[in-house]
């Protein structure tokens, strides 16, 4: 079983959630198995107060917080997972199963980052732009029917299921045990910075199917930057950007010489 201080680690978040009820199915699962950190992401503000089947969550739905985007939902976060029903859908992630996705959020929960499990709508799941914002995916295993093409569960279900998996845990966790890595926001901003760069060097002209801002964020991911090294990486891009900008400057005639 996770400590307390584990489970308020972890925030799950609603991406573009429309039946008010599936919301308030999550609430009660969240407060069932003692986590209290609901984030919403959708472009309209939810009727939080038709969340009938948030029995006994009302602490869960009075503490939830809304925002415009992933991005900034996921901002104060280390380490942010999506969901998927994988299907014949084409993906950019390492996808694990529920149960090795668990050993893992483990071993981030005994260091001292915040966990995100993003989990998207009931009809279309988490669109390609929102899944650039995961570190990795993961998959809730489903026996297979002819008769269904993609099996899923229901979203309550689904938050359920996984954070059962997270509660009941897989052995004792040292806490330390994890690196610090660096936050989403963070991530976001070396997003920002290179993209920039690439921008400015004109390497988006000559190669512009790899300047995607999605490939972008998930080629950051992949280099896994801690804490301490995402200043560090920032100052560099800033200083190469520096050095851009005045040479563009320089190469521009001054109109008052002519």
């Amino acid at each position: 079983m996770r400590n307390e201080r584990q489970l308020d680690r972890v925030v799950v978040v609603l991406v573009r959630a429309r039946n008010p009820n599936n919301i308030g199915a999550v609430a009660r699962a969240m407060h069932d198995f003692g986590f209290r950190h609901l984030r919403i992401v959708n472009e309209y503000e939810v009727p939080f107060e038709t969340a009938r089947s948030a029995v006994d969550a009302s602490v869960v739905v009075a503490g939830a917080s809304s925002f415009a985007g992933v991005r900034e939902a996921v901002a104060d976060c280390t380490l942010v997972i999506g969901t998927t029903a994988v299907g014949e859908r084409a993906l950019q992630h390492p996808v694990y199963a529920l149960a090795e996705a668990g050993e893992r959020i483990g071993a981030e929960l005994g260091g001292e980052g915040r966990v995100a499990l993003l989990f998207g709508s009931e009809k279309t799941g988490l669109s390609n732009d929102e899944l650039s914002y995961c570190h990795w995916l993961l998959t809730i295993p489903m026996q297979e029917h002819e008769d269904v093409r993609h099996p899923s569960m229901n979203l309550g279900q689904a938050v359920a299921v996984c954070l059962y998996e997270l509660v009941r845990g897989h052995g004792s966790v040292v806490a330390g045990g994890a690196g610090a890595v660096a936050s989403a926001g963070e991530v976001e901003r070396l997003t920002e910075l290179l993209t920039e760069m690439l921008e400015k060097t004109g390497y988006t002209k000559r190669h512009p199917a790899n300047c995607d801002e999605a490939q972008i964020r998930r080629l950051v991911l992949r280099m896994g930057v801690s804490a301490s090294d995402a200043p560090v990486w920032m100052g560099i891009l800033r200083q190469v950007l520096w050095r851009v900008r005045g040479s563009d400057e320089k190469a521009v005639p001054n109109r008052l010489e002519s």
